[in-house]
């Protein structure tokens, strides 16, 4: 059941990392965008516990929020990588 909540959390967590990537980041298909949310979700998390986080009751506002920038990382490494950016260069 947890491999399905990470998965379910990497598609949202992709979504909202692509969104806060900065630039023109849409230029990547919508498979490596999930794949960049579950990273994000697997790499926050261990981020997040390396750190001292030990979680909190109710929701964990810092590990999600770690997660969506490790996933915006992972978003922008993923488009460059692809090189499929399609910005103008002036």
């Amino acid at each position: 059941m947890e491999i399905i909540g990470v998965i379910i959390a990497g598609i949202i967590i992709g979504l909202l990392g692509k969104f806060v990537a900065p630039g023109d980041k849409d230029n990547i298909p919508i498979w490596l965008t999930i794949l960049c949310g579950i990273g994000g979700v697997i790499l926050g998390w261990f981020i997040y516990s390396a750190f001292g986080g030990n979680g909190s009751p109710g929701i964990d506002w810092v590990r999600w929020i770690v997660a969506i920038v490790v996933a915006a990382i992972l978003v922008v490494i993923a488009s460059t990588v692809t090189g499929k950016n399609t910005a103008k260069r002036v």
